[in-house]
């Protein structure tokens, strides 16, 4: 365990931002399960009714690191869309957007992967990603309905994206020699630009397709 901050004296404001960068670290590292108002403390200097002061507990404290990570990757995922460009181009933005969030914020990563407790959402860290690719249906609403697709799988699609992502950030993260950033995203971009760029509008399931006409 890292050794207790030294006490100083903060602001309300600088003293509540120190406590979620601790919060956040104790999260990724322990789980919310794991983590206790004590060490959350001790690890920022200041005594547990300072915990409770801010977020009622190690709940609430939770809940505000876990919707911060989400509104930094939301933010970055929105900053790379901004500008228009084709779906290809509009892909690499997307994943080089949440790779770099995955690389230069490890423990926001770390606590959206990691499996949430049962007071918080569905309890499991599928429902963290969830929530951002809730936020990414539009744009695949929008490419689908002006190549004439039907908008109504968009949710699956990205679930899809966000799901792939999220599982391929952490292989990437935890991968003792990992390789390039780009690297990653050429190789993620591939697998799916070379699925989409051929898309069916109604697919089916290939045991479920009409078996070809024998030639006469």
């Amino acid at each position: 365990m890292a050794p207790p901050q030294p006490r100083t004296r903060m602001t309300a404001t600088q003293r509540r931002e120190q406590l979620i960068v601790v919060g956040r670290d104790i999260f990724a590292s322990d789980g919310v399960q794991g983590a206790t108002v004590e060490e959350i403390a001790t690890r920022a200097g200041v005594t547990k009714p300072v915990v409770y002061e801010h977020f009622g507990g190690k709940e609430g404290l939770y809940a505000v690191v876990v919707d911060r990570a989400i509104q930094d990757i939301l933010t970055a995922i929105t900053d790379a869309l901004s500008e228009p460009a084709g779906i290809r181009v509009l892909l690499e933005r997307a994943v080089l957007a949440l790779l770099d969030f995955m690389e230069s914020s490890p423990s926001s990563f770390e606590v959206l992967v990691r499996s949430s407790p049962s007071w918080h959402g569905d309890g499991s860290a599928a429902s963290l990603m969830s929530a951002i690719a809730v936020r990414v249906e539009e744009l695949f609403e929008a490419t689908f309905e002006s190549h004439g697709f039907d908008p109504t799988p968009a949710p699956v699609y990205a679930q899809t994206l966000i799901g792939s992502i999220a599982l391929t950030g952490v292989w990437w993260i935890h991968h003792e020699d990992r390789p390039d950033k780009e690297f990653v995203a050429a190789h993620i971009i591939n697998l799916m630009w070379n699925g989409l760029h051929d898309l069916q509008k109604n697919p089916v399931l290939p045991s479920r397709a009409a078996p070809p006409t024998p030639a006469d």
